[in-house]
Formats: C-alpha cells, structure tokens, sequence
C-alpha cells in the first residue's frame, strides 16, 4: 500500500480524487502542490493527513504521484522533475489524469521505463457518485489494485484496457456537461410551464437521479425502463416525439464521439 501519495495540480480532478484518497484513509501522508500555491494550500487545511508541498519534494518522496495537469502542460511539469525522479532508488508510480496521452507517452516525456497508471476520472467523483477507469503500464497487479482501494470513495473504479480508455472518457468523463445541459433544460421547460426555478432544478436533478439508479439497479435496458413510462396515448410518448423529432438520441450519440474524436486529436500532437 502507498504510504506517502502526492497530487500535482489540485484543480477539480485533482482535489477530487485527494478527497477520495483521505476518505479510504489508506495513505498516511497527503502532499499537495499546485502552480497557484494557494489552491493547494486551502486544499491541505481541509484534508485529513495532507500538507502543503512542492512538485520538487513529490517527486522525490511519494510512493504515488498523481499527475493533475493538463495535456499541453504535461512536457512543462515533467520535464524539471526527471533528474529527482531517475535519481530515487526506490519504487514510486505515476497516475495520470491528462487526456489523450497513453502511459507510454508520459514514459517518453521522461525517457523513463517507470510505472504509470492512465486514470480517467469525472467531476462526480469529488461527492463519491463518480467514475474512474484506469490501466497501468509496467505496474503490478497489487499495485493497481492498491490504487484502486485508494480511491474506491470516487465512485465506480474500473479497469479497462488502454485502447477503450479513450473511449471511456467520452461517455463518462464528458458526460456529466452533456447531462447538466439536459438537466437544465428539463428545468427550463419547468419554467417555461410556471415551475418556480428552484423547484424545477432541484426535480431535473432528483429524477436524473433516480432514473440512473434505475438503470444501474434493476439491470433492465434503458429502452425497456423508457417504455414503462410511456402509456398508450399518454403524456410521456408526446415527450418522446417531440424529443425524437429534434434528433435527441442523435445529438447525443454524435456528442460523444466528437468529444472521442477531439481525444485521439490530442493524443497526435
């Protein structure tokens, strides 16, 4: 089990999954950096066992390093730590939440054959109703299990090979600004029919909810569910007509695959 865990860059993902790690209470030690000290800063005030540190000392006493940066600033980060980090005799992995890049390409960034696990979190994660794919490149099965059991209060951790992460990522990772959008519709159609705003998000957002626990609990198809609720000549199937007329199914399928597609762009440069 990781000891020692530190998080390079505390913005959303990062906070997110140090939350998760102080909550399963397996790292003893929580280090925080961030390029705005005093993000990370705030961050340690509120974390149990987490202390305000430097990339510089991450790197060069945590047994896990969670690397919260973005794709176009991971040459940045990396590049001052590598000399501390061929340095260690010890063994240490990297996690990566950058989308886009595989684990072998933060391997190269460094000219390292070092372990690295490629995570792909989503911001749900920071109140545990979250999801979390992951694989590893040249890690141990304990060591990713060890991982896993860090940051299990997420949400749903899951393996999956690296050549579905990508793919992982647009549906859940992108997903939540696809659901808040329809959330806010639905609110605004609330409105729209004399709904107080207040009452009609806080009913969007319970009903998303609800619908998803369906789905993840009874194990019936999402179609099937959907069909229950539309009597024969009733209400819900006029909803779903208008819906189908303005290619909502469509709109959704062809979201998540420009955002898949912007991934592999990413991952070319």
């Amino acid at each position: 089990m990781y000891q020692t865990i530190g998080f390079i860059g505390t913005g959303n993902m990062g906070a997110a999954m140090a939350w998760a790690a102080a909550k399963s209470g397996l790292a003893e030690v929580i280090l925080l950096s961030n390029r705005t000290p005093a993000k990370a800063e705030a961050l340690a005030a509120e974390l149990p066992g987490a202390v305000l540190s430097t990339n510089e000392e991450i790197a060069r006493t945590a047994g896990l390093i969670f690397l919260g940066v973005k794709p176009q600033m991971m040459q940045l980060v990396l590049d001052p730590l590598e000399v501390l980090l061929r340095k260690r005799e010890d063994r240490f992995v990297l996690a990566t939440m950058a989308a886009g890049l595989s684990c072998e390409r933060i391997q190269d960034i460094l000219d390292m054959d070092c372990p690295v696990i490629r995570m792909m979190p989503n911001t749900p994660a920071a109140v545990g109703a979250g999801v979390v794919q992951y694989c590893g490149r040249l890690v141990t099965v304990e060591e990713l299990d060890d991982f896993a059991a860090l940051i299990a209060p997420a949400g749903l951790v899951d393996p999956v090979s690296e050549g579905l992460i990508d793919a992982a990522s647009a549906v859940s990772g992108c997903g939540p600004a696809f659901a808040y959008l329809f959330l806010e519709a639905l609110a605004d159609g609330g409105v729209a029919c004399g709904l107080p705003r207040d009452k009609a998000v806080a009913y969007a957002a319970q009903m998303l909810e609800g619908s998803a626990r369906m789905v993840l609990e009874s194990g019936k198809h999402p179609g099937a569910l959907k069909d229950a609720v539309c009597s024969p000549g009733g209400t819900t199937i006029q909803g779903v007509r208008a819906l189908e007329e303005r290619g909502f199914r469509a709109a959704a399928m062809d979201a998540v695959i420009a955002a898949y597609e912007k991934t592999l762009k990413l991952a070319r440069k």
